[in-house]
């Protein structure tokens, strides 16, 4: 007797809800993706149990007839492709013709559905694969799809469900990239009959994402747009105060389908390199349109995953169009100024009397002055710089136009220099480091590093790991224009050093970073790691914390910054600068 036997379409349907079916939310997802494909402008959700004891999806949408209601729960049952041909351009968000079947295979499902020339509707029930007659009832124009007891009959893959909240909060993210993605339809979720979420039609994108996330991330993204090359890219892009430790504030969309992609994910990384933190995610909402034929939907179950035909062109307009937008954007970081009341300031802080200081003395002609009392004051600042007042003016938007430029250096670490709307302060590590990294990345884009002979040739002994480094790497090192030779065994002498890096200790940097590309050298490219290593030089190469600045390298410093593409925060995404205005002091000084 044969042991291969042909499984019942039941079967089939279950094994296939596996695949498509992992979770209530799955569930929402595609009953919501049949709604926009069949015309709806309102959809309402309404869940209980997390979803684990009620799905009901209602929409206007164009609704089935007796004929169609009864297909829909077949197998590889589908109205959006009929040929081969159709796969190449899939313009729907469902396709497969599985997820009706898949759902009705695991679970009790009442399906009502009627078209506008139809005078009532049609319903169907479904307990698990066993389908019950056809009926006529009343019903709206639309479809409404009740899923309820998921999994009932499959507890071995029910007690893989999560709690109530854990699977609500899996919705919700499927109701997120579903709103996000469509502006024009008004949609609605409740959970236990209590609302969670309901979005107007009229709304705009901003105000979308204003209330499915906060206000503060809503105020803090930059809109902009490219179309080259057959894609066409629409993107609202957060600014640094707002990036997170994952990357839950970042949403892809492809012809209004939420995808996930490698490409993608490493030119958003890629753009805003040295304007956050590594460790930190910016928010990143982008729509992205392009010919249908140009990419393969038919990939996975889910349908979250696409293949480009020609993924570099993808990955390098993403990262031209964010790159662009970043840079054209002025990133400074805005001062956070508390909003409820606060306790009085007190008036020996040696910061907040050299600002007090500074701006009794130099407030700008045409404005009044902001009156300090006369508290007992200590005599003795010792860690605030004279007041300096050079007489050449600076360019840039640190210093008006024909006006010296006015400073002082606190702590011998941050710089506050006066602007036109009130002061900033720099922290002159970060932005010399800043300034070192465009430097050092500009001059050995063209040739290596200029570099000097030392008087006398450092020397040091390298572990086997570390001289296998050394050897992988040696290219890195020309170009860098550090001269390496053999200095007896195991030992290596440095004979030159690149001039830029003269405050840099030769042989401690150079272990730096053979130990640098001996940890990361299996994690990043190339181009990376020599990123990484350009960041490591002009850390070492920049201004020390603590040191103190005579006027003209504070001078020097304030122009310089005007020179680099992005000098709003260090290569490591630290800011550099923090900006107050005179309606900031006003306001904590209780002037206003």
């Amino acid at each position: 007797m044969g042991r291969i036997v042909v499984l019942d379409q039941n079967m089939v349907n279950m094994i296939a809800a596996g695949e498509v079916i992992e979770r209530p939310a799955s569930v929402v997802k595609e009953l919501v993706e049949n709604s926009i494909d069949a015309g709806a402008t309102k959809i309402t959700v309404a869940v209980e149990d997390g979803g684990r004891k009620l799905i009901s999806v209602t929409d206007n949408g164009s609704g089935m007839d007796a004929e169609d209601l009864v297909s829909s729960f077949e197998p590889h049952a589908t109205s959006k492709i009929k040929t081969s041909d159709d796969l190449r351009a899939i313009s729907t968000l469902g396709f497969r013709g599985e997820a009706l079947a898949s759902i009705a295979s695991v679970a009790m499902v009442k399906a009502v559905s009627r078209t506008a020339d139809e005078l009532s509707g049609n319903c169907i029930e479904i307990d698990c694969g066993d389908k019950a007659g056809l009926v006529p009832c009343s019903a709206d124009i639309g479809t409404t799809i009740q899923v309820r007891d998921i999994f009932y009959k499959l507890p071995a893959r029910r007690k893989f469900l999560k709690s109530a909240n854990t699977e609500m909060t899996h919705i919700v993210e499927q109701f997120i990239r579903i709103a996000l993605a469509n502006t024009a339809i008004e949609l609605a979720l409740t959970h236990n009959g209590k609302e969670q979420y309901r979005l107007s039609a009229e709304q705009g994108l901003r105000a979308r994402i204003a209330e499915l996330f906060s206000q503060e991330v809503a105020d803090n993204l930059l809109e902009t747009e490219s179309d080259e090359k057959g894609l066409h890219i629409a993107a609202l892009l957060g600014k640094p105060a707002i990036a997170t430790t994952s990357n839950r504030l970042q949403y892809i969309f492809l012809n209004g389908r939420f995808i996930r992609d490698k490409f993608i994910s490493h030119a958003i990384k890629e753009a805003y390199r040295g304007a956050i933190d590594p460790s930190r995610f910016p928010a990143a909402f982008i729509f992205i349109r392009m010919p249908y034929e140009d990419y393969d939907t038919n990939v996975h179950p889910t349908k979250i995953e696409v293949r480009f035909y020609n993924a570099n062109l993808v990955h390098s307009q993403i990262l031209a169009c964010i790159r662009e937008k970043l840079l054209a954007t002025d990133l400074d970081t805005l001062a956070s100024v508390p909003q409820q009341s606060a306790p009085p300031m007190r008036r020996d802080g040696r910061i907040a009397e050299a600002m007090e200081e500074f701006f009794k003395r130099h407030r700008p002609a045409g404005q009044r002055q902001l009156d300090f009392t006369p508290d007992d004051r200590p005599s003795d600042i010792q860690h605030i710089n004279e007041y300096r007042e050079p007489s050449i003016p600076q360019k840039g938007s640190l210093t008006g136009e024909n006006r010296a430029s006015k400073f002082l250096q606190i702590h011998d670490c941050f710089i506050i220099a006066e602007n036109e709307d009130g002061f900033v302060i720099i922290d002159q590590h970060a932005l010399h480091e800043r300034i070192m990294y465009e430097q050092l990345k500009r001059r050995v884009h063209n040739s290596p590093l200029e570099s000097q002979k030392l008087l006398v040739p450092e020397s040091f002994q390298l572990t086997k790991e570390q001289s296998d480094t050394l050897e992988n790497n040696s290219q890195l090192f020309e170009k860098l224009g550090i001269e390496l030779v053999p200095f007896g065994p195991k030992t290596i002498a440095i004979q030159a050093f690149p001039v830029l890096l003269a405050k840099a200790e030769p042989a401690d940097f150079l272990r730096d970073v053979i130990d640098m590309l001996t940890e990361k050298a299996s994690t990043l490219d190339a181009d990376s790691l020599f990123d990484e290593v350009l960041h490591m030089a002009a850390c070492k190469a920049a201004i020390k914390a603590g040191q103190k600045l005579t006027d003209g390298e504070i001078e020097h410093l304030i122009a310089d910054k005007e020179t680099v593409e992005n000098s709003s925060h260090c290569p490591h995404g630290r800011p550099t600068i923090i900006k107050f205005t005179v309606a900031d002091l006003e306001k904590q000084f209780k002037r206003t």
